[in-house]
């Protein structure tokens, strides 16, 4: 992998996150489960990168425990420049509410509040005032400002996600965690989700990472980083969906032979982008 700068903030394509000889491992004896095995990895700032791999493979692990989700059997993550196994419970709650940003598959939007008060609900328990001049861009770039005043019920799923993408940038964050954030959407407001994180990256120098199962949306990246059985296996500079997807083939045969208990979100595998692909060309 290309050696890049040490500052993991200021440097474009520097390191914004990373992990080393990380290892998360379920239960004992002969119910253990190696979700992470060993694995190496930088997340390069101002890029877009995704993380693939069939059912069992580690992937929507790995997002959790780079975001402070999860705690790790062994190994180091690092966030900027915050070893995350240093910290306390409390400054690790710091941390994910002022320098992470979270795109979540299902929304996560408080049903009671406003689009606006949804948006701002981090920096208002942070106590922080938005800069309006940002608040107002990140406003523009969701093309939400006719719905500040809607509930979620009163929004539509692709409202929503551009919602909690909003959420996720309002805080001006170091780095974005988006877990299978077109999941439950139709292919139009999925692509309107992925333009945004897209222009994220390349208009503000946002830095974000996604967990994805469709090749769709791997073609939006930057990168793309592919697990099998816990390990970091392949990555691909510049994607395409076809690219992705014949990659993610090949992963196939073995997932099906070889499949691990994971967690929950990582119940889709290389069929599915299959599926998805053909679903969005139609």
């Amino acid at each position: 992998m290309t050696e890049t700068a040490t500052n993991p903030t200021l440097a474009p394509n520097g390191v914004a996150a990373s992990v080393e000889d990380l290892t998360k491992v379920y239960g004992k004896g002969d119910a253990e489960v190696r979700a992470l095995d060993g694995v190496s990895l930088q997340i390069y700032s101002q890029q877009f990168t995704a993380v693939m791999g069939p059912s069992g493979s580690g992937k929507s692990t790995l997002m959790h425990c780079f975001a402070a989700l999860d705690t790790v059997t062994s190994g180091t993550v690092v966030i900027g420049d915050t070893t995350l196994g240093s910290q306390k419970d409390k400054q690790l709650t710091r941390l994910r509410r002022d320098r992470i940003g979270f795109v979540f598959q299902s929304y996560n939007l408080v049903p009671t509040l406003t689009a606006e008060e949804n948006i701002l609900l981090p920096l208002s328990i942070a106590g922080r005032k938005p800069d309006k001049e940002w608040y107002d861009t990140v406003i523009e770039a969701v093309a939400l400002r006719d719905r500040l005043d809607h509930r979620p019920n009163e929004l539509s799923g692709g409202q929503q996600q551009r919602v909690a993408v909003a959420r996720a940038l309002a805080s001006k964050p170091a780095i974005v965690f988006a877990d299978e954030p077109t999941g439950n959407l139709d292919s139009r407001s999925g692509a309107e989700v992925l333009q945004l994180l897209q222009r994220s990256v390349d208009e503000f120098g946002q830095t974000v990472v996604m967990v994805t199962h469709d090749p769709v949306a791997a073609g939006y990246t930057d990168r793309v980083i592919f697990l099998a059985d816990g390990r970091v296996v392949e990555e691909m500079q510049d994607p395409t969906a076809e690219r992705v997807l014949e990659r993610m083939t090949l992963f196939t045969q073995p997932a099906a032979a070889t499949a691990r208990p994971d967690d929950a979100d990582d119940a889709d595998d290389a069929d599915d982008a299959a599926g998805t692909t053909d679903e969005a060309g139609a």
